[in-house]
């Protein structure tokens, strides 16, 4: 891991490398993280840093990727903390229930993958002949994405038919 920064990051500090449910853990790195920053800073950091993040993430899982020899290694949680920072970041102010709930619903999406979720999955998948590059990178963002959009639709239709 420590071979290279882009492993270091994509390896989500080495959350990725828990031998059991590594997604479940890099996405609890990301919560235990949020929580941490938070006290410093603001939507409009926390907007510039979400999207620094995925910038990097793209370079990180694209290497960190091609260094592993596999299209979407497990062990790469940088999709999760990033996705789950922009739940985090789009449902503050949120009290630790409410956190909570999207951490299960995140965690429902990423790893069952319905409907979006895993089409989103497929879309960037690595072709036969294809080298590892820049869109299998994006990929392994993408889905996890994707899965952060259906957990804030979840609680929004949650949200919305609890006040009516």
């Amino acid at each position: 891991m420590l071979r290279h920064p882009a492993r270091w990051l994509a390896l989500g500090f080495g959350s990725g490398l828990a031998p059991r449910a590594p997604g479940t853990v890099g996405t609890l790195w990301a919560w235990i993280g949020f929580v941490v920053l938070d006290r410093w800073l603001g939507p409009a950091a926390w907007g510039l840093v979400i999207a620094g993040a995925l910038l990097l993430g793209i370079w990180a899982c694209t290497r960190t990727a091609q260094h592993l020899g596999v299209a979407d290694p497990g062990a790469i949680v940088w999709d999760e903390i990033v996705a789950f920072w922009l739940v985090l970041w789009l449902l503050t102010p949120a009290g630790f229930w409410a956190q909570l709930a999207a951490f299960v619903l995140f965690r429902f999406f990423d790893a069952v993958k319905p409907g979006p979720v895993r089409w989103a999955d497929q879309r960037y998948k690595l072709q036969p002949g294809q080298a590892i590059g820049w869109r299998q990178g994006w990929g392994i963002l993408f889905d996890d994405l994707v899965a952060a959009v259906c957990t804030l639709l979840c609680i929004a239709v949650g949200v919305a038919l609890w006040r009516w």
